[in-house]
C-alpha cells in the first residue's frame, strides 16, 4: 500500500481507505517528512513539485511514496532534497488566506494527486 504524506485536510478526510500521514505544517514540513521516509527506504511515486504550483504559491502539498521499504533510493533522495531547496529559496510558508481560498488550494492539491 502506498503512503501519502500531506498537510491538506481534504486529502486526509477523503482517503479513509489509504495510508495517509497528516502533518499540521507548511510545504517545507511535508517535504522534510517525505525525506525522512525516503531515508527509511521508501521511494517517491509522485514528484514533490508536481504541477505548476510552486511551494510559495500554495499552503498545501501532498506527496505519495511507496509503502514498501527497500534500499535508499538515491534518485528519490536527490529529488526531495532539490525540492526542499526550492521551497527554502521561494520562502514558502504560512500566510493568512481567506477560508474560501484555502478550500480552493486544497482542491487544487487534491486534484494534482488523484485526478
Amino acid at each position: 500500500m502506498e503512503i501519502t504524506i500531506t498537510n491538506n485536510p481534504m486529502v486526509r478526510d477523503r482517503n479513509i481507505d489509504k495510508k495517509v500521514l497528516f502533518h499540521e505544517t507548511d510545504c517545507l514540513g511535508v517535504f522534510k517528512a517525505a525525506r525522512d521516509m525516503i531515508h527509511l527506504g521508501h521511494r517517491l511515486i509522485t514528484h514533490p513539485l508536481s504541477g505548476s504550483v510552486k511551494p510559495g504559491q500554495t499552503p498545501y502539498k501532498t506527496i505519495i511514496l511507496t509503502g514498501e521499504r527497500g534500499v535508499l533510493d538515491e534518485k528519490s533522495l536527490l529529488l526531495i532534497e532539490e525540492s526542499i531547496q526550492t521551497c527554502i529559496k521561494l520562502k514558502a510558508g504560512r500566510r493568512n488566506w481567506p477560508e474560501k481560498t484555502l478550500t480552493d488550494f486544497q482542491l487544487i492539491d487534491y486534484n494534482l494527486i488523484y485526478c
